[in-house]
């Protein structure tokens, strides 16, 4: 991230060295997350993909929204948490402005506000904290949960075509347009997956091994920090439907997510995503998430609400 007052665009950047031979840079850099400035604290951004709810990603949002936040700081400020409100639905068919507020600057924290508005209304509101690093005796973590490498699961795609006969398995393709397709940037394979044609409740806990597609490089950590902030949302809030499979869902949004940066990590290598779900009731479910990196550090935690509202009748499977 370039500091305030640097010249040109305001993209995330590239990382500090060549992509290797063969690879591509990630989409997530060279376009989701490449906010074109438009005044000092002012910033545009596109939407690479769209759900087929025809809403916009709110990964997308959160993460162009630190990408605002994060160009309002100094290079040696780290962004450590993040906590934002989605308020209005986003039009796909608009870009969004990202306007930044300097809340506040200290001499080890600073906090600065995003709104990102669309039609001259704000539809996402976001405070972001930054810190400069500082050492300390007292550390903590959970243990990361034993489970199989990526090297040895299959993406998504790969259990679709290896489980499926064809005609069943381009219906099922159709199915996950919603959460899965071609132009999502995002490296996914589920080390626990349900069975879609089961409504079956499940316990609400799901675990993925998670990347960017592409290269992203060494580079400033707020790089690899708003790209997490887009993956931290995708499937996250469906956690909190698995013990509830036999209700077909009418609408499901995000209500709110936060974030905290725990440890140093690269968003384009393999990262444990541990989603689980505490608690749902009154239309709204809760999610909570741990991304681990391979090495099982706690990288970054994630939290979220969100409003469901389902069908009151059970559906009834027609297998």
């Amino acid at each position: 991230m370039g500091a305030p007052g640097d010249a040109g665009g305001a993209g995330a950047g590239p990382g500090s060295g060549p992509p290797p031979p063969g690879d591509l840079r990630s989409v997530l850099i060279t376009s989701v997350l490449n906010l074109e400035r438009l005044e000092v604290d002012l910033f545009r951004g596109q939407h690479h993909w769209v759900p087929a709810t025809q809403h916009l990603f709110g990964g997308q949002i959160v993460g162009q929204a630190l990408v605002a936040a994060a160009h309002a700081v100094s290079r040696d400020e780290q962004v450590h948490s993040l906590h934002c409100y989605f308020v209005r639905t986003g039009d796909p068919k608009v870009p969004v402005l990202y306007e930044v507020e300097r809340t506040r600057t200290g001499k080890s924290f600073s906090v600065r506000s995003v709104k990102a508005i669309q039609h001259g209304k704000p539809i996402f509101t976001c405070q972001a904290s930054f810190q400069l690093s500082q050492g300390s005796p007292v550390q903590h973590q959970f243990t990361m949960p034993t489970v199989p490498p990526p090297e040895e699961l299959l993406t998504q795609e790969e259990l679709i075509q290896k489980f499926l006969n064809p005609n069943v398995a381009e219906g099922y393709r159709k199915r996950l347009t919603k959460i899965q397709a071609q132009d999502v940037p995002i490296d996914i394979k589920p080390v626990n997956p349900p069975d879609i044609f089961s409504s079956e409740p499940q316990e609400p806990k799901q675990l993925f091994w998670v990347r960017a597609r592409g290269y992203i490089g060494e580079t400033d950590m707020k790089v690899h920090c708003c790209v997490a902030a887009y993956i931290s949302d995708y499937a996250f809030l469906g956690t909190a439907l698995l013990p509830h499979r036999q209700y077909r869902v009418k609408f499901m949004v995000s209500l709110d997510h936060s974030m905290w940066f725990h440890a140093p990590f690269r968003a384009d290598h393999w990262m444990l995503y541990e989603c689980e779900s505490p608690w749902a009731g009154g239309c709204r479910g809760l999610v909570q998430g741990r991304l681990w990196r391979r090495d099982g550090v706690l990288a970054v935690t994630c939290a979220q609400e969100g409003v469901i509202r389902v069908e009151q009748t059970p559906t009834q499977s027609k297998l």
